[in-house]
């Protein structure tokens, strides 16, 4: 286990107190089969599945995810297409979500953002108070109880804070998840990929197991 590993356990973050089995939604898009992101969701599933957890994984690239929005799906109440609703149905009844992605110019893949567009939709991960048509705070409609995001880079994490501001932080942090009623939130980058040794990536892997672990521990 990794320094960083040992010293995450070591410090308290809150997690979810499972009693029995829960179900973890895992979504993963990079189109690389052979990425760092690939390694990090299969680390991320054998652990959920080692502790006793049904996973839900979704590779959107290998699914060739639908992910423009028409503009007919917009509103809450519109008919959206069986393959989408799926997805609005697992994300729905997740307990735990584990979001998987590199850094691409501070967003996630255009695939990604798809997914967000028309999966975390009204009615399924907020809605409006009755009266408000929309200029106000959304309330979270999501039940899961914790959020996981795992982003690689090839910028130093340094320069990505001043210069960039973390983008990703603030979008999944405070755009979505918060928005949606999930203020337990984790998100670690691992960078820089590009030059890492197979040694350094085996002690990220070992860091996601052991965050995976905290946050959905054995049933």
């Amino acid at each position: 286990m990794s320094l960083v590993a040992l010293l995450f356990q070591l410090t308290y973050k809150p997690r979810i107190n499972t009693i029995s089995p829960v179900k973890i939604l895992i979504v993963l898009a990079n189109p690389h089969k052979g990425s760092f992101n690939h390694a990090i969701a299969e680390s991320a599933v054998r652990t959920c599945e080692k502790n006793g957890h049904e996973v839900i994984f979704h590779d959107l690239y290998e699914e060739d995810f639908p992910a423009v929005l028409p503009y007919s799906e917009i509103p809450k109440n519109a008919d959206i297409p069986a393959v989408v609703e799926k997805y609005c149905r697992e994300l729905s009844r997740a307990d735990g979500i584990i979001i998987i992605h590199p850094n691409w110019w501070g967003q996630p893949p255009a695939i990604l953002k798809g997914y967000i567009d028309r999966v975390i939709r009204p009615g399924v991960a907020y809605e409006f108070a009755e009266g408000d048509s929309g200029e106000g705070i959304p309330i979270g409609l999501l039940p899961a109880k914790a959020a996981l995001v795992f982003n690689t880079a090839n910028t130093p994490a340094q320069r990505e804070i001043e210069t960039f501001g973390d983008p990703l932080e603030t979008l999944w942090k405070n755009c979505v998840f918060a928005l949606c009623g999930i203020d337990n939130f984790y998100r670690r980058t691992f960078s820089v990929v590009v030059t890492s040794s197979a040694g350094q990536r085996r002690e990220w892997l070992d860091e996601v197991a052991a965050v995976v672990k905290h946050y959905f521990p054995v049933a």
